[in-house]
């Protein structure tokens, strides 16, 4: 998919202090700028998603519709079109790629809304997992630029138990020998294959399975689901430094570690004054709705909607019409407050 820009960010220096030389944050936008620069809606992608992958809650008719606003997909920093492990050069590349933190995503992201387009306040935020906790990020970093949030199946902080998947991920990935410590000549297959595995427990819900909806998505059997879904898609041309960067930036999610703000996750989220839909899904084993309702609670704007339904984590990855419609629904209602 060559159908993205990039905005030249130069030399780079993150969170952790490493600096990225001839950085690039790599960018698709969907629909046109109106003349006092007020229509714009940032869309982030998530955790090794590419802007085409949430093409799904654009269209006509929609809440994002490219008739009426500006929508901005920038990729994430690890994703393989933005600067990433795979297409850094020396000494950079590969296994030395350096931490991303999520603050350090929403930085370069605001450099592209303010410097390149010129924009100084956005319509809404809004994002899945990963791209939900960066919603919740430009929230809080950018407070006067941000008046509307609504992330939805993800989080503000990453939970512990969430921390204890991706470890699980990251150890069946990492244990491919060919995997070479990052060094790899090509894709660790085996260990790709061993981290779809892992995810497919988690990624829907357990009612999902005992559904057997993926019937409904085209698949014969519970074994043709995890060959063809979830190790089609982490074969996906997805590469494995780049997942494992992103997995790193996953784990590490927390908005009291935003910089010049080292206070508790209570705090950070007392912030948050923007008008915040929150959205988890009733079954999602990574974020479940009791984490996002704690952070609502602390939150001086904001209001939980569950997305019913046994799809789990994946309610919001547009695999269904009823969720989609959910989750455009309350985006609709959230534009026109």
């Amino acid at each position: 998919m060559n159908d993205h820009e990039f905005f030249e960010l130069g030399d780079l220096t993150l969170q952790g202090g490493a600096t990225l030389r001839g950085a690039k944050l790599a960018y698709k936008t969907y629909g046109t700028l109106n003349e006092d620069r007020s229509n714009a809606i940032v869309y982030p992608t998530w955790y090794s998603g590419r802007h085409w992958e949430n093409e799904w809650l654009i269209g006509a008719g929609m809440a994002l519709d490219p008739e009426r606003y500006f929508i901005i997909v920038p990729n994430m920093l690890g994703n393989g079109l933005s600067s990433s492990p795979s297409n850094t050069p020396p000494p950079y590349d590969r296994a030395r790629f350096p931490r991303v933190t999520v603050a350090d995503n929403v930085a370069v992201q605001h450099r592209l809304v303010t410097e390149h387009f010129g924009i100084e306040r956005l319509a809404l935020v809004t994002g899945w997992s990963m791209g939900a906790g960066q919603t919740y990020q430009w929230a809080m970093s950018y407070p006067e630029m941000v008046p509307k949030i609504a992330p939805f199946c993800g989080s503000a902080k990453t939970s512990e138990h969430n921390i204890v998947f991706l470890e699980g991920v990251k150890a069946a990935l990492t244990a491919d020998d060919a995997y070479r410590g990052g060094w790899y000549t090509e894709q660790p297959t085996k260990g790709l294959r061993a981290m779809a595995r892992v995810y497919a427990g988690w990624g829907f819900s357990q009612a999902f399975y005992w559904d057997r909806v993926y019937r409904q998505m085209g698949y014969t059997s519970l074994e043709d689901f995890l060959v063809g879904f979830w190790e089609g898609f982490f074969l996906d041309n997805r590469d494995a430094n780049n997942l494992l960067a992103m997995l790193w930036t996953w784990q590490n999610g927390d908005i009291s570690r935003t910089p010049g703000f080292e206070g508790s996750y209570e705090e950070a989220l007392a912030t948050i004054e923007a008008d915040a839909l929150v959205m988890p899904a009733e079954k999602d084993l990574y974020f479940p709705p009791e984490d996002e309702a704690y952070a609502v609670e602390r939150m001086a704007n904001a209001e939980l909607r569950v997305i019913p339904g046994v799809w789990g984590h994946f309610a919001g990855g547009g695999m269904n019409d009823e969720d989609t419609q959910f989750i455009d629904a309350a985006l609709k209602e959230l534009l026109a407050r």
